[in-house]
This record gives C-alpha cells, sequence and structure tokens, in this order.
C-alpha cells in the first residue's frame, strides 16, 4: 500500500484532479472560436467513438442526467450536426448519430487535441508517455472496477461489518 502524502502538490489524486482541470481550460480556450460548448463538443467526440447509441447509454457515459443531455442534443441537431433515429429494438429510445458536417468540426477538434498534446507532454519521452498512458488505463480500470463493486482488496468499512 502506498504511503500517505502530506502535501496535495505531491499527491496522485490531487495531481490528475488538477491536471484535469488545467487541460479542460486550455482546450476550452483554445476551441473558443469553435461555437460550441465543452459539453457540446464532448457529445461529439462520444458520437464519433460510439455512434448509434441511444440517448439513455450516451448520457451514463458522459455522466450527466438524461435531461440535460437532451439539451445539447437540440442544439447540435439544429446545427445539423447529429441526428436522432428510432431505436430498432425500442419504439421509446432514440439512437444518435453524426450528420456529415459534424466531421469537419471533429477534424478541428482532433488538430486542437493534438496542438495541446504536444503543448502538454513538452520534454515527456515516447517511452515515458507510453507509461503514462498505461498506468492511467489501469487506474481507471481500478475505478470502474470499484464503481461496479468488482474491485479486488478490501471492502469499506459499511461493507465489511455488514451481515449477510
Amino acid at each position: 500500500m502506498a504511503e500517505p502524502i502530506a502535501s496535495p502538490e505531491r499527491s496522485v489524486l490531487f495531481l490528475l484532479s488538477d491536471t484535469a482541470r488545467l487541460i479542460r481550460r486550455d482546450f476550452d480556450r483554445r476551441a473558443r472560436d469553435l461555437g460550441l460548448t465543452r459539453a457540446q463538443w464532448q457529445v461529439l467526440a462520444y458520437l464519433s467513438i460510439y455512434e448509434g447509441i441511444n440517448q439513455a447509454g450516451l448520457a451514463e457515459r458522459l455522466d450527466i442526467e438524461p435531461i440535460t443531455l437532451v439539451r445539447h442534443l437540440d442544439r447540435l441537431e439544429a446545427q445539423d450536426l447529429i441526428e436522432r433515429r428510432p431505436d430498432p429494438a425500442d419504439r421509446r429510445a432514440r439512437t444518435l448519430y453524426l450528420r456529415p458536417a459534424a466531421e469537419k468540426v471533429l477534424e478541428t477538434i482532433r488538430a486542437l487535441a493534438n496542438e495541446m498534446r504536444a503543448a502538454v507532454l513538452e520534454g515527456v519521452s515516447a517511452r515515458d508517455e507510453a507509461r503514462l498512458v498505461d498506468d492511467l488505463l489501469r487506474i481507471r480500470g481500478n475505478l470502474a472496477a470499484s464503481a461496479a463493486g468488482t474491485a479486488p482488496g478490501p471492502r469499506p468499512a459499511s461493507a465489511a461489518g455488514a451481515k449477510r
């Protein structure tokens, strides 16, 4: 088990959180002229990976409420960037697809992300970057397993003391 860190500046969790905040802020600054909010470009980015997903599934992946997602989708649909189609498996659900106009926006977002990657990783070797990616994937996997209740290791005190 890792030793406790006295200073937040040396805490992995603090650094991950603060780094993510700074990345979001820098990307927002770079993407200001796109005419999209961070939430809207995140919807487009996720749809580029999970095209055909239904609205409930996308809301879950984005970790937002479905009604909040609907507002973003309404705006993106009005800009002809996405379309909703009936879900063949569920008459009440809608699946989501990118429109051709979204590809240009996504190309711009990818270019901004590449610029940021170069700036953020300046001075970091390709080997260290690959190791960082591996470590972050492991951390993300640990968090996903914990959220699903399948993480190894000690259970929280409240669960450990509960009778079955």
